[in-house]
């Protein structure tokens, strides 16, 4: 080449650095196909296509290029910011790893990232592939406070209800109804009476018991299943008795009618403790009028008036959960107070109880409720409850939803 020309000695020194670059392109393939290293290179340069006459034109002494294919039809694409220039000695020089971290610096967010959940290496610019950062899952929504506060109070209202309509079901109930009948019509028409009553002022002799009704019966000084008793040393009297009247109008009378020898000023005050009819009925969830003149008393009226009590009976019916009947009678009670006379003068004061029957009868049923009630009562709570949960629920959710975006300045 002593005599050659310039432009053959460029020629020949452009020919050998293509040669010293495709030596050490290969000896970089070689070193990034050893384990642990990342796979593949960077494209090799183009090599030389001839020798040095076949590539300079004698005449002009220029390169020979050749044609470039058309370029494809692209959509518009912001200009990228221009690449430095590459040195392809000093990326030998420098190793795979900073060429890689040279070239993903360069080319930025445009490389895609690796799936959700670990890293993966995605390909880089020129072949090589690289390890990208593992992306976090989004993290879940924070439950809303209001929303399991209306999820608790729902269960704590169902756990409620639930267990007033156990006790409801366990225990039994009472219903009573009214009908027009005679309950009792084993009775032979009769109507057992109990008096307990007291005159302290009245000696025991000259009390007695009479009875009439519009039957015609009049008995005077009744005596069957009675019993006096002396108070305050033989002053006094208490009465208690045991008979029976019959289902029509009529009165009984405590007065001193049946007493051998009327007193002058016979003192009729006293204490009623009882006077009840028919059975004795004591039921806890029954309260009824059974023993309505319990307690009267009447030790401050005057000693020589007479007492009217006026009476209306009403039969009662109770049938327990067996079936067995019992038969007793409430009443409601009127009173007057008043000194009777004639025209033979002032009348015998008398204590009187006069009485008239209701046709109507008062039955209490004792029962539980039936178990399909129960089911379907339970039923209706919890769907009901978490229907109405669920409404609730909704419109808090969507009440914080807005909430956040009027924060957030996305609703007006």
């Amino acid at each position: 080449w002593g005599d050659a020309s310039p432009a053959k000695q460029r020629a020949s020194s452009y020919c050998n650095s293509l040669s010293s670059n495709k030596k050490t392109q290969k000896a970089f393939q070689k070193k990034a196909k050893e384990p642990g290293r990342h796979q593949g290179a960077h494209p090799a340069p183009a090599p030389c296509a001839g020798s040095a006459a076949s590539r300079f034109s004698a005449a002009a002494g220029r390169p020979l290029r050749a044609p470039r294919p058309a370029p494809k039809a692209q959509p518009p694409q912001a200009s990228p910011a221009p690449a430095a220039a590459r040195n392809p000695a000093a990326e030998a020089a420098a190793g795979p790893a900073a060429q890689w971290a040279e070239r993903c610096a360069a080319a930025g967010p445009s490389l895609p990232g690796p799936a959700a959940g670990g890293s993966e290496a995605r390909a880089g610019p020129g072949g090589r592939r690289g390890p990208q950062p593992a992306r976090r899952p989004p993290a879940p929504p924070a439950p809303c406070p209001l929303t399991s506060g209306v999820s608790v109070c729902c269960c704590l209202f169902i756990l409620f209800l639930f267990l007033s309509e156990l006790t409801g079901f366990i225990a039994t109930e009472i219903v009573n109804e009214l009908y027009v009948d005679d309950p009792d019509k084993d009775s032979g028409g009769k109507i057992e009476v109990n008096l307990n009553i007291s005159l302290p002022n009245l000696h025991c002799e000259l009390v007695g018991l009479d009875i009439q009704d519009e039957m015609g019966r009049h008995e005077v000084g009744h005596i069957d299943n009675s019993m006096k008793i002396p108070l305050n040393n033989g002053d006094g009297c208490r009465f208690e008795g045991h008979f029976s009247i019959n289902k029509v109008p009529g009165n009984f009378h405590v007065s001193t009618h049946s007493a051998t020898a009327q007193p002058q000023n016979p003192d009729m005050t006293h204490i009623i403790h009882k006077l009840s009819f028919g059975d004795k009925l004591q039921v806890q969830n029954v309260h009824g009028a059974f023993n309505a003149l319990e307690g009267a008393d009447k030790l401050s009226s005057n000693p020589l008036a007479s007492h009217d009590y006026i009476l209306k009976i009403v039969p009662t019916v109770y049938e327990d959960m067996s079936g067995k009947q019992r038969y007793s009678y409430q009443y409601t009670v009127a009173n007057k107070e008043y000194v009777a006379y004639s025209h033979t003068g002032r009348i015998i004061p008398a204590i009187w109880f006069r009485y008239d029957l209701s046709p109507i009868t008062v039955k209490y049923t004792e029962r539980r409720q039936p178990l399909y009630r129960f089911i379907t009562s339970i039923c209706a709570i919890i769907g009901g409850t978490f229907t109405v949960a669920g409404i609730l629920d909704s419109c808090i959710f969507t009440a914080s939803e807005a909430w956040k975006k009027i924060q957030l300045g996305k609703m007006q």
